[in-house]
């Protein structure tokens, strides 16, 4: 069993931003980073399966405001090297999260000078960059409320709405620091910001190319393959049904029950095999017991 666990845990490794290396999440010791172990955002993004979910929702509800498109489709790679892009996102989001404070501070930095590069002219002729705060507020709204989206309906669907509200007050930070600029910080503001955004969102053929590419994005190993795509189409999902509906991503109810139940009964497993997580060694350095 330990063998069989281990081998999980290499598999879901290499697909995280651990792979990159990089970052000690074990020292300094006693360094709580930018949030600390009592934070709500540890409780939320400590769970892998619930952040590759959210996380494939975020991206595909991000991509449908039309400059947050182009400076992806500009600026990166993805098409050639989706798991590069996911390990570096994903190295980000646990960096801040689990980080010290020191390696928070250069992550957050490294990502604003990239952004001051990432400049140029969308196709409906308005001028993009990647440093827009208003750009930036956008992209942190559709990730995070994502990742709290997955973790109520895969870890814990009873957290309660003042926790919810805490974590979007306690995630700002991020965005603030990277300069995003009236960032909503509770469940209502959050709702109202998405609403207020739906206007500005649509779904062109870059967006269409997008959903291919992830469709058609190939598995690190034959292991990994039917997870995957389970957690592809739990990201689909996942989204609101506007969003569903505008990328032309809609699922059947048998289909929502198929994924749900699936993903319900893999994670426990996955789980299981996790002990050495950005979260696990976070909480060795912290001195504190493993979950």
């Amino acid at each position: 069993m330990e063998f069989i666990r281990r081998r999980i845990e290499r598999q879901i490794i290499g697909l995280t931003g651990l792979a990159l290396g990089q970052l000690d999440f074990e020292n300094p010791k006693g360094d709580p980073g930018l949030f600390g172990p009592d934070s709500v955002t540890w409780r939320v993004h400590g769970d892998f399966t619930s952040m590759m979910i959210g996380g494939i929702s975020a991206l595909l509800l991000q991509m449908l405001h039309p400059l947050a498109l182009a400076g992806v489709w500009d600026h990166s790679n993805f098409r050639k090297d989706m798991l590069g892009r996911l390990r570096r996102t994903g190295q980000f989001i646990s960096g801040t999260t689990y980080g010290t404070r020191k390696d928070a501070d250069w992550l957050i930095e490294r990502v604003r000078s990239i952004h001051q590069q990432v400049v140029g002219i969308a196709p409906d002729g308005r001028h993009y960059a990647a440093s827009d705060p208003d750009l930036l507020t956008w992209v942190h709204v559709a990730e995070v409320s994502c990742f709290l989206k997955a973790h109520l309906r895969y870890l814990n669907p009873h957290l309660s709405g003042e926790d919810q509200d805490r974590y979007y007050a306690e995630i700002a930070l991020v965005a603030e620091r990277l300069g995003a600029r009236d960032v909503p910080k509770s469940r209502q503001e959050v709702a109202d910001y998405l609403e207020a955004m739906r206007p500005q969102l649509f779904c062109d053929a870059r967006c269409l190319e997008v959903v291919r590419v992830l469709l058609a994005a190939p598995a690190p190993s034959a292991m990994t393959k039917p997870f995957g795509l389970l957690m592809m189409q739990a990201g689909i999902d996942l989204l609101p049904e506007w969003a569903g509906a505008t990328l032309g991503l809609q699922h059947r109810p048998w289909q929502r029950r198929f994924v749900r139940t699936w993903v319900w009964r893999m994670a426990p497993l996955l789980r299981w095999a996790m002990r050495n997580g950005a979260v696990h060694r976070a909480r060795r350095r912290m001195g504190l017991a493993p979950r």
